[in-house]
């Protein structure tokens, strides 16, 4: 290895090492201050998110951030964060760091220093600025005609091939958790799926509904100050504190019957259902309330558009479209609602609801020429449908 002297311009960060190739999988136990050293092709927004929330030094990430065929958000948000990445170092660094290694970001070069020997350079790359990012954005977004293209065939072919599912009932299990007649809440992993819980916090609080995490989404839930009933999935990223909250578990399994995530519960002297069934974790929650007769089915943090799902690894969205067309206008799909208040603005229940149709003449005249107004309109209207369970 090289040895080199250590600057001390502003863009050199120390921490120690946090190594893993599953991103999902290292955020549940860095710690803040390490330096986070993954191997993540198209670093999603989630993924940065939460290496954002765990207060890291820095990231070095093996693969390129921005794979090129599809604008990626992860990168853009570690950057608005002020948090250094070190971008497409190789692979070779997943060996030659090991966890705990004290490591110091120079520029673009990774130093590692050992059982107090000297700095030793051990990989370089590209440091992520602004206008590289952009850059790396435009190039993506002239090649995404081509995956989108390529997204929608495998949906439709993928759909056509998985239609006779949507006649056949999921084999669910014998639940101890009451559904029919109420309304569900099914919290994902995705995209602002904290704010937009936020945003509905009134309505889960007025309507008692039943609380699906999928699972990272049931550890935003206790975040939040709310127990999950339920808790779906292949258990990957949900914390055993989660796990052991006292929610039903229900572990997603292969169609074959394999369930690798059974293992980790068991390890953990708990007990769970089995469900086998194609298609995302997300899907078979919303599947699942159906069927139990939920009155309605909000789902937040969900994976609806083409990047979510690109983010998300996945090629096509075809078991998502079935399960949304069969289970039709129970669906309520809040993602994105905190998007529409900003500051103090909170959705109102309760007294101010018979207010605001009260003064339908004034808030329609106001919002006609106020267009920030009518954001906020919309958001009332939402909590409407939800509160009163309209379609």
């Amino acid at each position: 290895m090289i040895h080199r002297s250590i600057s001390s311009r502003k863009r050199i960060c120390h921490g120690t090492a946090a190594v893993d190739s599953k991103t999902k999988r290292l955020i549940h136990r860095i710690r803040p201050g390490q330096i986070a050293v993954i191997n993540h092709v198209d670093l999603d927004e989630v993924a940065a998110e939460a290496l954002i929330k765990s207060r890291v030094k820095g990231v070095v990430n093996a693969a390129l951030s921005i794979g090129g065929s599809y604008p990626t958000r992860g990168p853009g948000r570690l950057l608005q964060a002020g948090i250094p990445l070190l971008d497409g170092v190789g692979e070779e660094v997943m060996e030659w760091v090991n966890e705990g290694d004290p490591l110091c970001l120079d520029g673009n070069r990774l130093y590692r220093k050992r059982s107090g020997g000297p700095w030793t350079e051990v990989a370089s790359g590209c440091r992520m600025t602004r206008e590289i990012w952009l850059e790396r954005m435009k190039e993506a977004a002239k090649n995404f005609e081509g995956t989108l293209d390529s997204f929608v065939d495998n949906t439709l072919r993928y759909a056509d091939r998985e239609r006779p599912m949507l006649n056949r009932p999921l084999p669910v299990p014998v639940l101890t958790t009451p559904i029919r007649g109420k309304n569900a809440v099914v919290v994902v992993r995705g995209g602002g799926h904290e704010e937009d819980l936020g945003a509905v916090r009134s309505f889960v609080r007025e309507r008692n509904p039943v609380l699906f995490g999928v699972d990272g989404g049931a550890d935003a839930l206790l975040e939040q100050g709310f127990q999950p009933d339920i808790i779906l999935g292949d258990m990957d990223s949900v914390t055993d504190r989660a796990l052991m909250s006292g929610a039903e578990l229900i572990v997603h399994a292969y169609p074959d019957g394999r369930a690798p995530g059974l293992k980790r519960v068991e390890c953990l002297g708990l007990t769970a259902h089995v469900l086998p069934y194609p298609g995302t974790s997300e899907d078979v929650a919303m599947l699942l309330a159906h069927q139990k007769g939920a009155e309605r089915i909000v789902m937040l943090g969900s994976h609806s558009n083409t990047v979510d799902f690109l983010e998300k690894g996945r090629k096509g969205m075809a078991s998502t479209l079935l399960a949304r067309m069969k289970v039709g206008p129970r669906l309520v799909d809040a993602k994105g609602v905190s998007y529409l208040y900003s500051g103090s603005e909170r959705p109102v229940t309760g007294g101010l609801l018979v207010l605001l149709s009260a003064s339908t003449v004034p808030v329609v005249a106001y919002a006609s020429v106020n267009p920030r107004f009518v954001q906020v309109v919309k958001l009332l209207w939402l909590n409407l449908k939800i509160f009163f369970s309209w379609v």
